[in-house]
């Protein structure tokens, strides 16, 4: 309370020095730039588009007649950004100058054939209905958590939170869901892994993405079934349409852990010049990209001892070529992700005294210096993607996509403890090993008519097998998935409705032996899951400033196989884990809310959410703990409910004068167990993120400063866009807990604070490089987190100092 107090005051303080002396010296910013979003081919106006000032990050909604003015502004060159969902984004050069006052800027979109179509499980070339909550992490935001995992990444967005085991693996939580309820598309294919563990991490190398789009809410009707949480877009930058060769350099380097991150990405243009459809210059017939990223840290530090065997290696690649003609375009993408993780030997123990010591005095049995070395436990993954996708156009407003990958996951899972057998190769051999292949193929036909109407049709399907080998814990299996959907939308003045239906059928058979010696006998079940899902939704533009959005739908997803058949020590996630062959398909129905308002100064939205669960499936701990002869662990059993998800997100942004800027983002989550009328282990506690930051300096390279005399000309050796930023995540004790339902309390709550100051430095209109400061968990606090896996054992890590460096060429 202390903390938010403090805070409170220091922001009534700042915001009244900022209206009080609202220029600081500069000259007052009055001019402001106008115009219309138009569809490119239609004329028709685009309400609900984005425009951002992109050195400032001011900026508005298209009213519903499309049109939009951005107030405030100073004397000086920017660049105009004009976006929404299906469009390809534009960028536009405005001059302002105080004579002058205002700018004209006409935005005329095309629909996105090339980017969007390539982020989409089903190749549709839109990324999510109309009245769902988008959410994007892109641009400054995105760099400033480069070197961090995909997980790590997306905690920066309101109502995400992360399930962590140790500081190693993260994977995201969207309104208290995770696993197998997120999808995960991987540009645009469905990333397919073992999921279903918490400390399996997604296989993806966030260096990748150019940007990352979350969608919050059941999305099952456009993605498939699973889709209970929400959906998140790992989305590449499109391919090059001309130009030479060009690319960008990123370097990381983190305090805690000693860790090193390297980056290289490059690309370019060959071949003779076409005329494509939906683009308004002629571009080149070839794009490609190569891009490689490594990474090394070793033990992970908490304020008062190291994390013993908590290093990371990882080294990733991918490459991508583009072939294009007036109305086809091909694309080829391959990417590989290679990683090892150490698990922190402080949670495997060997008797349930040491175990109960542990938890009882909260300090790890084992404690160590700092080394790079990654023993035993630890997780060797390697993830391979290989993706073919074709669109054709025959005519403006009609494309088809067809799109083929494959993928294979092949995860290794060593124990503490090395094998009696001390050969060469028993030491190499995995205790857990998962092989697990998935084949895709979608095929889509979009249409947009007449300026008011648009929609798609399409099916999908998918194989996947898995091998597993070494001792029990799951079964293998096999899996067959079929789709076919049909979403329309329609625009009536400021009205924009949609409705689609999806129905999926899997078929999921069962390769296990049971019994033993001369009883033992192959059991091949087989199981059949099916179930439709479907949504309809409405947005309303109110004004230029206001946008309501609602939606209600329904989405469903299958037990996986961990659910199932579990039987055995994870030591991945040092825990024993029970499944339960007669579960059944989970069934959500969910109503979402959202309304956003934007003018000159501030910047808000604000979503409520409501799902209702039945046949929730969840990790339940068990009343005492189990020893094995690998020791002794947690134990969980899957087990069902019925259960409620709701809660409420916000996002508020103030200008506060001109230079100062401040950022708050609450959440909050309620869960209940309706059959039992109690809580339910696991839930993401409350929270509240606010950010102030100072800006020191406000353009990009490239862009003319107000004291230039003709707009548009470079001046180099300056710093540019420097900023100055400090910010405080408060985080509530969890205290909606059954009680006796763990086998440790609910840490208390906690208040982390971060600092970070960067800039860029021009070398010329086409090389830069962005330099930033970051202090992580500042004073370095002691906590623990109530959603890391390894809470019981040890707390979560110090301070951490990042710097980061990027050079665009």
């Amino acid at each position: 309370m202390r903390s938010i107090r403090f805070l409170s005051i220091g922001t009534l303080i700042l915001w009244g020095l900022g209206n009080a002396f609202p220029s600081l010296g500069q000259t007052p910013c009055q001019c402001f730039v106008k115009g219309d979003v138009l569809d490119r081919e239609t004329r028709q106006p685009i309400p609900g588009a984005t425009l951002l000032i992109k050195e400032t990050g001011r900026g508005t909604t298209a009213g519903p007649d499309g049109k939009y003015r951005i107030d405030n502004l100073c004397e000086g060159t920017y660049t105009l950004v004009a976006r929404i969902i299906g469009y390809k984004e534009i960028e536009q050069r405005v001059v302002l100058e105080h004579h002058a006052d205002e700018a004209q800027a006409e935005m005329l979109l095309s629909e996105e054939v090339q980017h969007l179509q390539n982020v989409n499980v089903t190749a549709q070339k839109t990324d999510a209905m109309s009245s769902q909550a988008v959410v994007a992490l892109e641009g400054r935001a995105l760099d400033q958590t480069r070197g961090l995992t995909l997980g790590d990444a997306l905690r920066n967005l309101t109502g995400v939170t992360t399930l962590q085991t140790g500081a190693s693996v993260v994977k995201p939580v969207i309104h208290g869901m995770h696993s197998n309820r997120v999808l995960i598309l991987n540009n645009g294919i469905r990333q397919e892994g073992q999921q279903w563990g918490s400390e399996h991490g997604p296989e993806i190398d966030p260096f990748v993405a150019s940007r990352v789009l979350l969608i919050k809410g059941a999305a099952g009707v456009r993605y498939g079934s699973d889709a209970i949480g929400g959906v998140i877009l790992v989305e590449p930058a499109v391919l090059p349409t001309a130009g030479g060769i060009h690319g960008q350099v990123n370097l990381a380097g983190f305090s805690n852990g000693q860790q090193g991150v390297a980056s290289v990405q490059v690309e370019g243009t060959f071949g003779g010049a076409v005329v494509v459809d939906s683009l308004p210059t002629p571009t080149a017939r070839f794009g490609w990209r190569v891009q490689g990223t490594a990474k090394r840290a070793g033990n992970l530090r908490t304020p008062t001892y190291y994390l013993d065997n908590t290093g990371v290696s990882e080294l990733n690649g991918s490459a991508a070529l583009t072939y294009r003609t007036t109305n086809w375009q091909s694309d080829v993408f391959y990417s590989r992700f290679s990683s090892t993780i150490g698990i922190f030997s402080g949670s495997h123990i060997g008797s349930l005294t040491d175990l109960q010591q542990v938890l009882t005095s909260g300090e790890p049995l084992i404690k160590s210096g700092f080394s790079y070395a990654i023993g035993r436990p630890n997780q060797q993954i390697t993830h391979d993607l290989l993706k073919w996708q074709t669109s054709y156009k025959p005519h403006p407003g009609v494309d088809w996509n067809l799109t083929l990958a494959r993928q294979s996951d092949d995860r290794m899972e060593y124990d503490l403890h090395v094998p009696r057998n001390d050969s060469l190769a028993a030491l190499n051999r995995p205790e857990l090993r998962f092989q697990l292949t998935t084949y895709t193929a979608d095929l889509v036909r979009s249409h947009r008519g007449g300026g008011n109407r648009s929609g798609s049709v399409g099916v999908s399907g998918l194989f996947q097998y898995n091998i597993m080998s070494g001792r029990p814990l799951i079964p293998n299996f096999q899996n067959y998935t079929l789709g076919t959907f049909w979403i329309e939308k329609l625009r009536v003045g400021s009205w924009e409705y949609e409705a689609g239906l999806r129905i999926d059928w899997r078929r999921m058979q069962i390769f296990r032996y049971v019994g033993s010696g001369s009883r033992r006998v192959l059991e091949e079940p087989v199981f059949l899951f099916a179930s439709p899902s479907g949504t309809i939704g409405a947005t309303h533009y109110h004004n230029d400033h206001w946008t309501t959005r609602f939606n209600i739908g329904t989405a469903w997803r299958a037990p996986n196989i961990s659910e199932l058949f579990s039987d055995g020590v994870h030591h991945g996630a040092a825990a024993y884990e029970q499944g339960d062959d007669q579960l059944r398909p989970e069934t959500n129905y969910s109503l979402n809310l959202t309304t956003e308002w934007h003018t000159a100064r501030v910047q808000a939205e604000v979503g409520v959410f409501y799902n209702y669960i039945r046949n929730y499936i969840y990790l339940k701990p068990q009343p005492e703990p189990i020893l094995t002869v690998r020791g002794a662990f947690p134990f969980f059993k899957y087990t069902q409910t019925d259960a409620i998800y709701t809660g409420l997100d916000a996002t508020v942004d103030v200008l506060l004068g001109t230079r100062w800027n401040w950022t708050t983002k609450p959440s909050y989550l309620y869960v209940q167990d309706v059959r039992t009328d109690q809580a339910i282990v696991m839930i993401p506690p409350n929270r509240w993120e606010n950010t102030l930051r100072f800006a020191l300096g406000r353009t990009q390279p490239g862009v003319a400063q107000p004291s230039v005399a003709q707009p548009g000309t470079f001046r180099s050796g300056r710093w540019r866009d420097t900023y100055l930023s400090v910010g405080n995540l408060l985080v509530a004790r969890q205290n909606r807990v059954p009680a006796n339902s763990d086998f440790a309390p609910p840490p208390p709550a906690y208040s982390l604070w971060t600092a970070s100051v960067g800039g860029t430095w021009a070398f010329s209109d086409k090389q830069h490089i962005d330099v930033s400061l970051t202090a992580t968990n500042l004073f370095d606090v002691q906590y623990r987190d109530y959603l890391n896996r390894f809470r019981y054992y040890a707390n979560d890590i110090g301070r951490n100092i990042a710097l980061r460096v990027k050079w665009g060429f």
